[in-house]
């Protein structure tokens, strides 16, 4: 691939909506959570090109929603009470087969 044909090479605001498109999952794996719907670069070529903005929407969205996801602070552990239930019920399951 020639240079003036690898979008990777190409500025931003010469990019076509093929080339943004293609380097979308690039650019998402490097944004470190930021928000490209909101990086200058972009601006002319999402504004120009609203099926590609709402596509970026989404995917920010969605990125978004799967961090949250993995966060450790989202993990809720069970209650003592929770936990005292089971090892009962685990005991009286051992009783039952003695």
């Amino acid at each position: 691939m020639t240079e003036q044909n690898n979008p990777a090479s190409t500025q931003p605001d010469e990019l076509t909506v093929d080339q943004f498109l293609e380097q979308l999952p690039e650019l998402f794996a490097k944004s470190s959570g930021e928000r490209i719907s909101e990086n200058p670069q972009y601006a002319e070529l999402l504004r120009a090109n609203p099926t590609a903005a709402e596509l970026v929407r989404d995917l920010e969205y969605i990125a978004e929603q799967a961090r949250m996801l993995l966060q450790p602070e989202n993990e809720i552990e069970p209650s003592d009470a929770v936990w005292s239930k089971i090892q009962s019920s685990l005991g009286n399951d051992d009783k039952k087969a003695n």
